[in-house]
């Protein structure tokens, strides 16, 4: 690969942002026009799965390409404990490729990882801003302590942080010289809570004009303990939590909206530099959001569709543009974006790595198709899962409020995240499944809320047997490889973490 054809890599992600809320997937809402126009103009998914829907051990698995259960951050405050060898950037800085992380990191890793380093959080920027404007936005958006704000922002949109972070990326951008591939990851905290958004952002999806969510409250007496516990949290923290529902969805989509503009504005701001060089655009998310559905803001409860899928496109140079602008059919996941661009960048994939690369498929070159017939998820940080016997007494270690007693909204709780949970995704099925052996299957063409438990119906007998196959094959491929031992035997390796060309066509309950 020359250096010419050594693509810039412009990472976007964003935080808790729902992959159904887009026109291109039939939102009656226009929240990110300009991403629908990259979709089309490119390659999306609407197959594509977080590895768990969770902020660290999603992002982890981004910047490892490994999931959870190996690098073994299954809950946020385990992020500095991640097993890993090489990651995205280190493989980027050995292909000699300039680094940037700019905005939300939330993994292992720190300003040493890259050349370039400006974080973010959801209270605004970590280190202090220079702008007195920015400081009191910063101030008041920590002030809002991750709730709703009921009225316009009072601060422009210059102060938000989504203007900031592009701004800090378009001005490290222009001192890489054209000669030199980069890897730029813009970061962006929202559409996560606290949701507020300025105008004219705030007036673009007024509660009036937002169309109703397909579930409410009612629903969660059919659900398990964790989502009746979330709804509780939530209630014992806002006074009117049925009210806030509606303000927080029309700030959760103009969010979405000003997040887009910023996404043009980026990519607007880089094509003098692209016009020399090729590049490769990525633009996901590390989990969903309730938004609303169920009841319930935020996330936390087990892994529904709702947040365990993601919104991707991939566009760029090389990428081969989706049919008629419709969505990719194959099921992927975040931990395939690491080896895809080390695949992109003329990079072989580091031990421990357990994605699959998608470089053949977006580049429209030869590629099983059942290699992508399905994906997989993983959640929980262990142990076993508590029931409402456990938390009436308030057991330590549950839930932690403020110093002075004021009841904090911590929806990734013990009693939320404990225990183990495993999901599989092929076709129109999806199957949940436990540690406690609850089982539960679910045709999301017919039921995307999956509202509907099919484990003990016999017309689904077939796609129960199946999905549990391909449940049992991931979970031996999500199990970790490394360390692997100097000198040793040698494993026999996929050179993109290809499956299906030696798998057993003959099998019972192989996927088609």
């Amino acid at each position: 690969m020359t250096a010419r054809h050594r693509p810039d890599i412009v990472l976007v992600l964003t935080d808790q942002h729902r992959a159904d809320v887009s026109a291109r997937e039939g939102f009656p809402l226009d929240t990110t026009p300009f991403l629908d126009e990259l979709g089309r103009s490119g390659a999306w998914f609407d197959r594509a799965y977080t590895t768990s829907p969770l902020c660290c051990p999603a992002r982890t698995s981004l910047m490892t390409g490994r999931f959870p259960s190996a690098h073994r951050v299954t809950q946020n405050p385990a992020r500095p404990l991640a097993v890993r060898d090489a990651d995205l950037f280190s493989e980027a800085r050995a292909a000699g490729y300039a680094t940037a992380m700019i905005g939300k990191n939330h993994t292992y890793l720190d300003a040493s990882s890259v050349d370039h380093w400006v974080e973010f959080m959801h209270d605004g920027q970590v280190t202090t801003p220079s702008k007195a404007l920015n400081k009191e936005f910063d101030k008041w958006l920590a002030a809002l302590r991750h709730r709703t704000h009921e009225k316009p922002t009072p601060f422009p949109v210059e102060a938000q942080n989504p203007h900031r972070i592009v701004d800090e990326a378009l001005a490290w951008a222009a001192g890489v010289p054209e000669g030199r591939p980069f890897l730029l990851t813009v970061s962006i905290p929202e559409p996560h809570n606290p949701y507020q958004v300025p105008d004219p952002y705030f007036s673009l999806f007024p509660e009036e004009s937002l169309p109703p969510t397909r579930t409410g409250a009612e629903v969660l007496e059919g659900k398990s303990f964790p989502w009746r516990y979330l709804r509780s949290l939530g209630e014992r923290a806002v006074a009117d939590y049925e009210g806030a529902i509606a303000p927080s969805r029309s700030n959760y989509f103009g969010m979405l909206r000003l997040i887009d503009d910023e996404l043009r504005r980026l990519l607007t701001g880089l094509e003098s530099r692209h016009r020399v060089r090729e590049r490769v655009v990525v633009a996901t998310a590390d989990h969903g959001d309730f938004a609303g559905e169920y009841g319930l803001v935020r996330k936390g409860a087990e892994i529904p569709d709702i947040l365990a899928r993601v919104p991707l496109v991939v566009n760029g140079d090389a990428v081969r543009p989706s049919t008629s602008g419709a969505p990719r059919p194959e099921h992927v996941s975040l931990a395939d974006l690491m080896p895809t661009l080390c695949e992109a960048m003329g990079r072989e994939l580091p031990d421990g790595v357990q994605g699959r690369s998608l470089w053949p498929l977006l580049t429209g070159r030869p590629c099983p198709a059942e290699e992508f017939s399905s994906s997989y998820v993983e959640q929980g940080m262990g142990g076993l899962p508590y029931g409402p016997e456990d938390v009436a007494g308030q057991m330590p270690g549950l839930i932690f409020d403020g110093p002075d007693g004021e009841p904090r909204w911590d929806e990734l709780n013990a009693a939320t995240q404990s225990g183990r949970r495993r999901k599989v995704r092929s076709g129109d099925w999806t199957l949940y499944a436990d540690v406690v052996g609850d089982f539960r299957l679910y045709n999301l063409r017919e039921d995307p809320l999956e509202l509907v438990d099919r484990w003990s119906d016999p017309a689904a007998a077939d796609e129960r047997v199946r999905l549990l196959s391909l449940l049992a094959v991931w979970q031996m491929r999500a199990e970790d490889p490394l360390p692997t031992v100097p000198d040793g035997y040698r494993l026999k390796r996929d050179p993109r973490n290809h499956l299906a060309p030696y798998r057993h066509s003959e099998g019972k309950g192989q996927s088609s």
